[in-house]
């Protein structure tokens, strides 16, 4: 029997090689927030321990990004192979058999060392399906300089009448200083989330126990007139296009005396690379309005594979590094332990380390634990989720209400009407999906 010989010119060779080592690309699709750009630029350390995987990055504003990764994912586009969605998506989509489960991610992750609170959003029959890049609630940030020259002393659970009352006093538009910062970009997740929180707080709710829409009742018409006239006393000029990015650069630049945002704002504002009121600032939970409800919400930015994706493996080591307890000490060696992404394990708030550089880490912890998405407003709801309502409808109606809203913060319109329009365009909405019969 004879033995062939394959011969193979040098570069031949070197094409046969390649192939076969030729790197897995993964594509993705993230948020354009300071924890997010962060991840990017230490993501040299992944793939140098794992030279077989490239990234490729697509950076998105978050409205934008949803848009995207929920159009690709409902029609298998395949477009990403890692999405970053929120606490909103990953029950809903893991219900579709959308998201991979993610069970792969190595035996020293410690899936227990997740805060629960963050972790049962993001599971199912005790498997995640995300994992949790940052989780946060909401807070006060604001300027101890401001308040102290106004005769001002802020309470660790200040009232909405303290806030508004403050706010009004601190505004000194000759010089550019506004008393309050809110968001006021429509959208589900910008405007929405804070004008949500703060409307449980009120005792509203988005619907009642029939699914009916709420946005013609009192508590509903309290929180948008006190929210717009809060805004036109002592809120920025423009403050209809201000969402989370925005309201961050004006506070710190100086333009804000409180913001009341996500807790991680907490590390950019006291960051002195980054804000100049660094040493200016102090913080306070969400303001109340003595119903038992503070106007604080929960979130998390998360990392889910779709199920259609042929890339699990390597997204699941991506993801597992960029989630774990050895990225946090990471970020904490290169950038100090005040800026790694918070929220997500118990761990960290248990690191004295941790506790000594962020000195607003124990309010961040006891606003996430205070939210509750099963009773997030001061009635009975048939839904779940805190600023949102955990059904596939509320991306639609909540971007809806949220264009509403901005209209009125804008002058379009007054807040009487808005709330027409939102209870008219709810209505119509969970009429069609079968909500209301």
């Amino acid at each position: 029997m004879k033995t062939r010989v394959l011969s193979l010119t040098g570069a031949a060779v070197a094409a046969f090689l390649g192939a076969s080592a030729q790197a897995e690309t993964l594509s993705i699709a993230t948020v354009n927030n300071g924890d997010m750009i962060r991840m990017q630029k230490l993501a040299d350390h992944f793939t140098k321990a794992h030279p077989d995987i490239t990234l490729n990055w697509v950076t998105l504003e978050e409205n934008v990004l949803r848009q995207r990764v929920t159009t690709d994912i409902a029609t298998k586009g395949g477009q990403y192979d890692i999405l970053t969605i929120g606490t909103y998506e990953v029950p809903i989509w893991t219900k579709q058999k959308w998201l991979m489960p993610l069970d792969k991610l190595g035996a020293g992750y410690d899936a227990d060392d997740l805060l629960p609170s963050i972790r049962n959003g993001l599971t199912a029959g005790g498997t995640l399906y995300a994992a949790p890049f940052y989780g946060e609630s909401s807070m006060v940030m604001y300027r101890k300089d401001l308040f102290e020259k106004a005769g001002l002393t802020m309470p660790e659970a200040p009232s909405w009448a303290f806030v508004a009352d403050a706010a009004r006093k601190l505004t000194d538009k000759s010089k550019e200083v506004y008393g309050i910062c809110l968001r006021g970009k429509a959208g589900w997740g910008e405007n929405m989330a804070f004008i949500s929180a703060m409307a449980n707080s009120y005792g509203a709710r988005w619907f009642d126990m029939a699914w009916k829409p709420q946005f013609n009742t009192d508590p509903w018409k309290q929180t948008l007139t006190t929210y717009l006239g809060l805004m036109k006393d002592a809120g920025p000029p423009g403050a209809s296009s201000n969402g989370f990015n925005e309201n961050l650069a004006l506070f710190q630049t100086g333009k804000c005396a409180m913001w009341i945002d996500a807790t991680v704002a907490a590390s950019f504002v006291s960051n002195p690379a980054q804000s100049k009121v660094a040493d200016k600032v102090g913080y306070a939970l969400a303001p109340d309005n003595g119903l038992g409800k503070r106007a604080n919400w929960l979130w998390a930015w998360n990392l889910a594979i779709p199920a259609s994706s042929k890339k699990g493996d390597a997204a699941q080591s991506f993801i597992a590094w960029a989630t774990s307890k050895e990225y946090l000490e990471l970020v904490a060696k290169e950038e100090g332990w005040a800026n790694v992404p918070p929220g997500t394990r118990s761990s960290l708030y248990a690191n004295p380390d941790y506790q000594k550089a962020a000195p607003f880490a124990d309010l961040t912890l006891k606003s996430i634990q205070a939210a509750d998405p099963l009773k997030p407003t001061v009635q009975e709801v048939p839904y779940t989720g805190v600023q949102f309502v955990a059904i596939p409808e509320f991306q639609g109606i909540g971007t809806g209400v949220g264009q509403a809203f901005s209209a009125a913060l804008a002058g379009q319109v007054s807040a009487d009407q808005a709330l027409q329009n939102a209870q008219a365009l709810a209505t119509r909405e969970m009429t069609k999906a079968g909500y209301i019969k």
